[in-house]
């Protein structure tokens, strides 16, 4: 299988808030059924999706069936991160919700997904990208190794085994 012929990737707007909610819901609901119920397992709101729009740089690709990925880029650290785990750089940005409709996984949409966010952070400018990523079967640290992200840690993070992951830029 290969990815979409008619795939875009934009960054998003308002009015893709509830189209980004129900994937990243969607994804969830993926992941609770096949790993039963973690971290993983919350659902998104078109409200926070717009708080996020707000705030941060959001990519979305695009098909025929509507939004089927997407991610959030942020200059400000998330919560779980630890930036003792990071190479030192001025300006890092962090990775945050990345989701791919379950049905269009390994056709490398998320990697041309990745592949946007990469270039969307070299213009910002930033000299990395961050993540962390869940430590187990619902974590998608496989996928990060195969686009060439770096594991620099494993954390437990407020009960949460983690991974961070790091491409320098």
């Amino acid at each position: 299988m290969t990815i979409p012929p008619d795939l875009r990737i934009a960054t998003a707007t308002v009015a893709d808030a509830q189209a980004i909610a129900a994937l990243r819901t969607s994804v969830a609901e993926h992941l609770t059924a096949l790993h039963g119920r973690g971290h993983w397992s919350s659902c998104a709101t078109e409200r926070g999706v717009l708080r996020g729009l707000s705030t941060l740089r959001v990519l979305v690709a695009r098909s025929a069936a509507g939004i089927v990925a997407t991610l959030r880029l942020a200059p400000k650290k998330p919560w779980a991160i630890d930036r003792a785990y990071f190479a030192s750089v001025p300006r890092p940005l962090y990775l945050l919700d990345m989701a791919v409709e379950p049905v269009l996984r390994g056709r490398g949409v998320g990697r041309r997904l990745l592949a946007e966010a990469e270039t969307v952070a070299r213009l910002w400018p930033a000299d990395a990208i961050r993540l962390d990523a869940y430590d187990g079967p619902a974590g998608a640290g496989a996928f990060y190794r195969k686009c060439g992200y770096r594991e620099v840690g494993c954390v437990i993070y407020r009960g949460v085994p983690l991974v961070y992951f790091e491409r320098l830029l």
